[in-house]
């Protein structure tokens, strides 16, 4: 297979179809990113050319796995990646973006205070503490990318989301080898039907992959007899 050049506009065109009447929100987070985000050193400069294709829309598309009105916690978000591009293409989401560097989540702040994105909030800290627990618990859904191994994600993911909520991770090809590796400690730490979905077939050249799983009750265990 072949692999196609696409300049710009084709990107400008398919981020149109994914951002629909807040392409101009997706336009500023590209520039803030391209910006911003490459001298706060959150974007290496070689991403620039690659920030639609690869980024922004690769992470707008997830938005085809989740529901009307549900709430999303980002972990690892870094610089808003994927929770900014599903928060923009999903004004109806709730998104909670989760970062523990300073530096990351001080840009995150202020992006989305400087463009209005009401339905964003920046938590500072790592997803396992108890106070980000507290506060960005009991999602419908968490989101990551980038972030850690499948079975440690899920360590951090599967705490912020009710039962028969879902963890979304977004993976390269691998993904099939590593539910594979990590399926029995997935399952100790109550993720099941898991799989891995493809997102933007037919927008994107190369679709989204993502791995899905849901948290589901982990069996009590039997107390011995005295």
């Amino acid at each position: 297979m072949f692999h196609v050049e696409h300049d710009e506009s084709d990107f400008l065109a398919i981020a149109h179809r994914i951002f629909t009447d807040r392409f101009d929100l997706a336009q500023r987070y590209y520039e803030s990113l391209s910006t911003d985000g490459v001298e706060r050193g959150l974007i290496g400069p070689r991403e620039i050319p690659r920030l639609w294709e690869r980024h922004i829309l690769n992470c707008g598309v997830v938005g085809e796995l989740i529901e009307q009105d549900e709430t999303v916690v980002d972990v690892g978000s870094g610089a808003g990646l994927p929770g900014i591009p599903l928060a923009i293409a999903r004004p109806d989401l709730r998104v909670t973006l989760v970062e523990p560097l300073l530096r990351r989540s001080v840009y995150l702040a202020e992006f989305v205070e400087t463009h209005g994105l009401e339905n964003v909030l920046v938590v500072r800290g790592r997803a396992e503490q108890p106070g980000v627990i507290k506060e960005a618990g009991g999602a419908d859904v968490v989101t990551s990318r980038a972030v850690a191994p499948l079975a440690k994600l899920a360590k951090w993911s599967l705490p912020l989301i009710h039962e028969g909520g879902r963890m979304l991770a977004l993976k390269g090809s691998s993904a099939a080898e590593e539910i594979e590796r990590d399926r029995d400690e997935l399952a100790r730490l109550g993720a099941g039907n898991i799989e891995v979905l493809e997102c933007g077939a037919g927008l994107l050249e190369v679709p989204t992959l993502v791995v899905k799983a849901e948290r589901i009750a982990r069996p009590q265990r039997r107390r011995k007899n005295r």
